[in-house]
């Protein structure tokens, strides 16, 4: 792991981090609603350009270590996990490993949520 590539990472996911902020207060301003669609609107848009960024590493031409570790993981690690979620099960698909893709969404969601849920109950817990 070079300091190089860190520093990349860390500006990338400030900036990362600012976009997802901008991006749930305006749409979730702009749709008055609880649902959040500001969260699906960052997740969506967070796969599509991860989507697009291992199509171009995939070129001729692919981006610098640097420069892939700025996008991949500063920018839309910060503006989505979600991306690489769904990167994660696109290559489980693509090997022919369904069931493990299948495992892997379902394990990865269900236990997401009994792990938040579990943390909501053990903080209330201990400060109740």
């Amino acid at each position: 792991m070079s300091a190089k590539i860190l520093i990349f990472v860390a500006l990338g996911g400030a900036l990362g981090a600012v976009g997802r902020y901008s991006v749930t207060v305006a749409v979730t301003q702009w749709t008055a609603s609880s649902f959040p669609f500001g969260t699906v609107v960052v997740n969506v848009v967070g796969s599509f350009l991860l989507g697009g960024l291992l199509a171009a590493s995939a070129v001729d031409a692919p981006p610098s270590p640097e420069f892939r570790s700025f996008l991949q993981v500063g920018i839309l690690g910060a503006f989505t996990t979600f991306s690489t979620f769904s990167m994660d099960a696109y290559y489980q698909i693509s090997r022919g490993d369904y069931l493990g893709a299948g495992l892997y969404i379902g394990v990865s969601v269900v236990v997401g949520i009994v792990a938040l849920i579990s943390g909501v109950a053990l903080v209330r817990q201990l400060f109740a």
